[in-house]
């Protein structure tokens, strides 16, 4: 199998950059200073992703709304221009194909963010249901960088001169041939920015000439995004689960009940969801491990775990029986053979600090 990479890859290598397999590219895991280093620069400061392995695509036509109501469980109509929504596309079972931001760019075309593992079986799922009146464009040549961490507004500024105070969360703006949406996958405030690839080295490398920003390999990515709880199709969500039982019911839009798989969805009792979990004795649990009950009973699994460089403490995600949901409920973790003591804890394990401004949300 051929390993890609994308346009930055060189621009890694020169950073002292430790690769990695990913999603079918070779990827940066971290850089010269490690990974707990550029996980606390994030949360701090301004870090720089490439994320260019990441599908983009433009959806468009007369139809697109309904077509996007039907191949998501999101509504659409209404929403205006220039604003992003996090959904998930729905098999025949209702279960989730893949997660994915879908931004409206006018009444009638859609700008969309895929995961790089599922791309190709995204682009085909949507595909095989495009109406006659509406088109898919993917956007290859186009790279893709995250500005991410509470200083990415101020950098952006210097760098650039590119004012985004105005801009709201899960909002899009176009400056030139960038697409900027203020959005990410750390939970701090922050941008990814479409860029055509030809452009993209340059870009990034005078983003790094401010002392504010340093670049982030995927490692950091995964704490980051754990601490906030989102989940990461392949282990936290999947083609099996459904939207109630990953807790993302609240993408599921009003009155939207012939998307696709809705018959498994809608009115179905939750058996199990997903839930926090959060040891409260020494160890560290990883995806796969079991959860279980003061009788020592498997209600449930880990699909994604580890240190918390915020909190000190290891944390994950996993789903248990529905009867064993609730906050502050008292669990164990295997880890070894040995059982760990544990509790379910709320999502997100840390609040969020994006940004969002009453003129961008009107």
């Amino acid at each position: 199998m051929t390993i890609l990479k994308t346009a930055l890859f060189d621009s890694h290598i020169a950073a002292g950059a430790k690769t990695g397999p990913f999603a079918g590219y070779d990827m940066p895991l971290y850089y010269k200073e490690g990974v707990l280093k550029e996980h606390e620069w994030v949360r701090t400061s301004a870090g720089l992703f490439d994320v260019s392995h990441m599908g983009q695509i433009y959806l468009e036509g007369p139809g697109v709304v309904p077509f996007l109501e039907k191949i998501t469980p999101s509504n659409f109509v209404k929403s205006g221009h220039g604003v992003a929504k996090y959904t998930v596309l729905t098999n025949d079972n209702g279960g989730i194909v893949d997660d994915l931001i879908i931004t409206r760019i006018n009444d009638t075309k859609f700008f969309s963010v895929i995961n790089a593992g599922c791309k190709e079986k995204d682009i085909a799922w949507m595909t095989n249901h495009l109406t006659n009146d509406v088109k898919l464009t993917r956007l290859d040549d186009r790279a893709l960088i995250a500005l991410q961490g509470p200083k990415a507004e101020q950098a952006l500024r210097e760098v650039f001169k590119i004012d985004t105070s105005h801009l709201g969360y899960m909002r899009l703006m176009f400056v030139d041939d960038l697409i900027i949406s203020r959005l990410g996958y750390t939970g701090e405030d922050g941008f990814e920015i479409s860029v055509p690839a030809n452009k993209v080295a340059a870009l990034w490398d005078k983003l790094l000439a401010n002392p504010l920003v340093k670049p982030i390999g995927l490692a950091a990515r995964d704490s980051l995004r754990l601490e906030m709880g989102y989940p990461l199709y392949g282990h936290d969500i999947n083609d099996q689960t459904t939207p109630l039982e990953a807790d993302l019911g609240w993408v599921m839009g009003k009155g939207n009940e012939g998307f696709i798989g809705a018959g498994n969805v809608l009115g179905k009792t939750l058996i199990r969801k997903r839930v926090g979990v959060k040891l409260t004795d020494k160890g560290i649990a990883r995806e796969g491990a079991d959860i279980r009950n003061d009788k020592n009973e498997v209600i449930g699994a880990l699909t994604s775990g580890g240190h918390s460089p915020t909190l000190k403490v290891s944390i994950g995600m996993g789903y248990v029986d529905a009867a064993y949901t609730a906050p502050g409920t008292n669990i164990f973790v295997t880890v070894r053979g040995n059982n760990i003591a544990a509790e379910i804890a709320p999502l997100p394990f840390i609040p969020a600090r994006t940004k969002s401004s009453k003129k961008a949300a009107a």
